[in-house]
């Protein structure tokens, strides 16, 4: 094959060869014949070895599926500790629970004094032999605290001739009782228990919730005393439209 690249070459050149060249020329043609085909066999072996290369890294990299299985197991590990806050937050917060009286039926009923809305003093021993209903609300002319006061004032004189006496108890003063009284034409005393004495001596003054708001206020409860100043009642779900008769049992 050299040989014919001479001849070739030989042909083609219009100067007439020596021996010198003669003899070297087959060399030089081997020589670029030579590195021609190793160029080429070099050419192919490295892109068939970026092929393999390649082929290789796809299988090494991780399939979509695969990625999420392992992500998944990863992204749990990380939100483990937060969702165990949330759990431990929820559990250690109980739910809110209002103050209740720790006085009960058949105990002996505290003494309780006060002035009322016309500045008279109203008192325990002043109601000795009658069954006295001792009724504490939140406040003045609010709309359950009024249905509960109508509810009495309308049964108020069955009450009185069945030996019932009816007083109401609020942290109001007597000026706030004594229009209240008036609006509703209220035939009962109500005492202005401003200091919380009384309400603290049956247990009704602690922590209560209105509208998502924790707060200290009179617990709305009543209490029924018989004429010998034992405790028959404590109503704690007070209904506030119907209470004369949830008093009285005919409800």
């Amino acid at each position: 094959m050299a040989k014919k690249v001479v001849k070739k070459a030989v042909k083609k050149s219009p100067k007439k060869a020596t021996k010198k060249e003669k003899k070297s020329a087959p060399k030089k043609a081997a020589k670029k014949v030579a590195k021609k085909a190793l160029k080429k066999v070099v050419k192919k072996i490295t892109v068939n070895k970026k092929k393999t290369v390649a082929k290789k890294a796809v299988k090494k990299v991780t399939p979509a599926s695969k990625a999420k299985k392992v992500v998944k197991p990863v992204v749990k590990k990380a939100l483990a500790p937060k969702k165990a806050a949330a759990k431990a937050s929820k559990v250690e917060t109980p739910k809110f629970v209002a103050h209740s009286t720790r006085i009960q039926a058949g105990d002996i009923a505290p003494h309780f004094e006060g002035k009322d809305q016309n500045g008279n003093l109203v008192s325990k021993t002043d109601l000795a032999g009658k069954t006295i209903i001792l009724y504490f609300y939140p406040k003045d002319d609010t709309p359950g605290c009024t249905a509960t006061a109508c509810s009495l004032r309308d049964e108020y004189q069955h009450l009185s001739n069945s030996n019932y006496a009816v007083v109401g108890v609020s942290a109001d003063d007597e000026k706030s009782h004594s229009k209240f009284a008036s609006k509703y034409s209220l035939p009962f005393p109500l005492i202005a228990d401003t200091d919380h004495r009384v309400m603290k001596a049956y247990d009704v003054w602690g922590q209560k919730m209105f509208m998502g708001r924790i707060f200290d206020g009179v617990i709305r409860t009543t209490f029924v005393i018989n004429n010998n100043g034992i405790i028959d009642q404590v109503i704690k779900s007070v209904d506030t439209a119907n209470h004369a008769k949830q008093i009285l049992g005919t409800e």
